[in-house]
């Protein structure tokens, strides 16, 4: 879209109340002055979705409105940390063995019979009840239930998983990562 000379006096014309607009919402001249850029900017990027004879100055203030709240739910999830010191205290697990243990659980899940892997996937995976999943089955609850259980011990064997420590990071893995973060505090 060509821009009409009128349109772009327009733009000009209107930084001066978005800049108070802007000011009013944030109480800090130099945000305030982002914000204001940052409205331009969204408004030039999209001007050949304003329809001239329409009220730009609504447009605008919309766009830095918009921005504005946006920005403030987006900080609302950060944290300050100028200096470093949480991100340091910070530390994950490393991603490779969750791939190993899912590929293993993807193995083992295979070899499971097909009724009980049926079973265990429509309580287990799907989020179905026992009695949902024996009515999608055509059997009885007590049957869904049985093949669930023996699902899950055949699951439990083959990925030789006898307790809840089992599950997770390897002890030496654990170890290392408890220092770290041990040192860090």
């Amino acid at each position: 879209m060509t821009i009409s000379p009128r349109l772009r006096e327009d733009l000009l014309a209107s930084v001066r109340s978005l800049r108070a607009f802007a000011v009013s919402l944030c109480g800090q001249p130099d945000r305030a002055d982002d914000l204001v850029q940052e409205t331009l900017v969204k408004a030039w990027s999209n001007i050949d979705s304003f329809q001239e004879g329409t009220n730009l100055q609504a447009w605008l203030f919309t766009i830095l409105r918009n921005h504005y709240y946006s920005e403030i739910r987006k900080r609302r999830r950060e944290v300050e940390d100028a200096d470093g010191h949480y991100a340091s205290r910070l530390a994950t697990h490393p991603p490779q063995q969750g791939h190993l243990d899912l590929a293993d659980f993807k193995i083992a899940l295979r070899e499971l019979p097909d009724d009980q892997r049926e079973a265990l996937v429509l309580v287990g995976a799907s989020g179905f009840s026992y009695e949902e999943a024996a009515g999608i089955c055509g059997v009885a609850v007590g049957t869904i239930k049985s093949r669930v259980s023996r699902a899950r011990s055949h699951l439990a064997k083959n990925l030789k998983i006898e307790n809840e420590s089992d599950i997770g990071p390897d002890s030496t893995t654990e170890a290392i990562f408890t220092s770290l973060k041990q040192r860090r505090a």
